[in-house]
């Protein structure tokens, strides 16, 4: 019988949808719990979807869990990650939750580095220790340790929200004043009106409780490191990295945002870093940590650890870069099987990322661009995520207008 992976998902991410297909193609039993309209939804890779309903967030992942009875689940983002620690934290009090306990254990790994991993200077400080470059990062409590921090540091640095992602909650401070600023709007409470905008018209509930209960987010402060940014994806179990990919940033939706195009490296530095905090923690599952390349030196840096799956695990580039394999293998007991190898280019244009940053991009030609093909609604609903509440016929515009760059020739390859 195939093993069956739960793809656990709160925001509508579209790179899960793509990591669904791959798991699917890689043996797995694939099945969800997203919001409603996800692009999960669009695919037939997901045999099963269940309901994410941010009102009720801890009580629709465990119920999804129960129904779908998974072998190892995938969280797509922070909160999903959250939800599940929170889960295991109130299921591990009994013998009864023992079970839903192991399989999350199995997915994410040691729970004692589950306090780790949800804080991002908890995070960087394992790291030092573990000997890897760092940048100097601290929480900061109040305008006064801020202040602090500064006149023992310097500028120009990085504010960082716990708890955001995808640039959001994020903000490189050059003064004084734009560090103070920073930092009072990164620690308020989510504002209601922006909760409810959400909701209504992104569907998105996840800012309610939060603006409800008035939480107020960490922040942390982290010594800016100019330079290039790298990321790598892994897939760990136990804390040992089964299989990487490492790739260079080329172009980002904003500054700040997700990264859109991407060049693909080897890098046995970035690689002995992550397997350095893969053992401290004992990883499982799915995990993207961010670096910086400092200009003047070359030397790398770690700035952040994702403890969730991030927008390239899906590709699959042959032995040790292909992720979905690797996690099969090592649950089934069974031998590697990879899958086909994407592409020999080694610079990726990400769907719909880097079409919906620039149309024109001269990328989407040149280097392998990313569209699913072989899932029309899921291109379709990528080229709908442009401007959503679209009609029919100016989706339809869009989408031969993108045919026209993406596929001079008008059909899909």
């Amino acid at each position: 019988m195939k093993p069956i992976v739960l793809v656990a998902v709160t925001s509508r991410w579209f790179p899960m949808a793509r990591l669904a297909m791959a798991l699917a193609r890689a043996g797995f039993t694939v099945k969800a719990v997203c919001p409603s309209g996800h692009p999960l939804s669009k695919i037939g890779a997901a045999k099963d979807i269940y309901a994410y309903r941010g009102l009720a967030p801890i009580d629709a992942f465990a119920n999804s869990i129960a129904a779908a009875k998974p072998d190892f689940i995938i969280p797509g983002d922070d909160l999903a990650t959250r939800h599940l620690h929170s889960i295991h934290s109130s299921e591990c009090t009994s013998k009864a939750g023992s079970g839903v306990c192991g399989l999350i254990e199995r997915s994410l790994g040691s729970p004692e580095g589950f306090p780790v991993v949800a804080e991002r200077s908890k995070t960087i400080e394992l790291a030092r220790e573990a000997g890897v470059r760092v940048p100097k990062t601290e929480v900061i409590a109040n305008l006064e340790g801020l202040r602090g921090w500064i006149a023992e540091t310097g500028l120009p640095a990085v504010l960082k929200a716990d708890g955001s992602s995808g640039g959001d909650g994020v903000r490189i401070v050059r003064t004084r004043k734009e560090a103070e600023y920073a930092f009072r709007s990164l620690s308020l409470p989510p504002l209601w009106m922006r909760a409810m905008k959400r909701a209504l018209v992104n569907r998105d509930t996840t800012l309610v409780w939060p603006s409800i209960l008035r939480r107020r987010p960490t922040v942390n402060v982290q010594h800016f490191v100019p330079g290039r940014e790298a990321t790598s994806t892994v897939v760990c179990w136990k804390g040992r990295v089964l299989a990487a990919l490492h790739c260079e940033v080329l172009k980002k939706t904003e500054p700040l945002g997700p990264a859109t195009v991407l060049r693909f490296i080897e890098d046995n530095e970035m690689l002995a870093a992550i397997q350095k905090i893969a053992l401290r923690l004992k990883l499982s599952g799915v995990h993207g940590f961010d670096f910086i390349r400092e200009d003047q030196t070359g030397k790398i840096y770690l700035i952040e650890m994702n403890p969730r799956a991030t927008q390239v695990g899906h590709l699959t580039l042959g032995p040790g870069r292909d992720l979905p394999a690797a996690l099969y293998a090592t649950i089934t007991g069974e031998g590697v099987r990879l899958a086909p190898i994407v592409t020999d280019k080694d610079i990726v244009a990400l769907f719909p990322q880097e079409w919906l940053r620039d149309s024109s991009s001269p990328y989407l030609r040149s280097a392998y661009h990313d569209v699913p093909w072989e899932e029309a609604e899921l291109v379709r609903a990528g080229i709908r995520s442009r401007r959503p509440g679209i009609t029919r016929y100016a989706a339809n515009q869009e989408y031969r207008a993108f045919l026209e760059i993406a596929c001079p020739a008008g059909e899909p390859q």
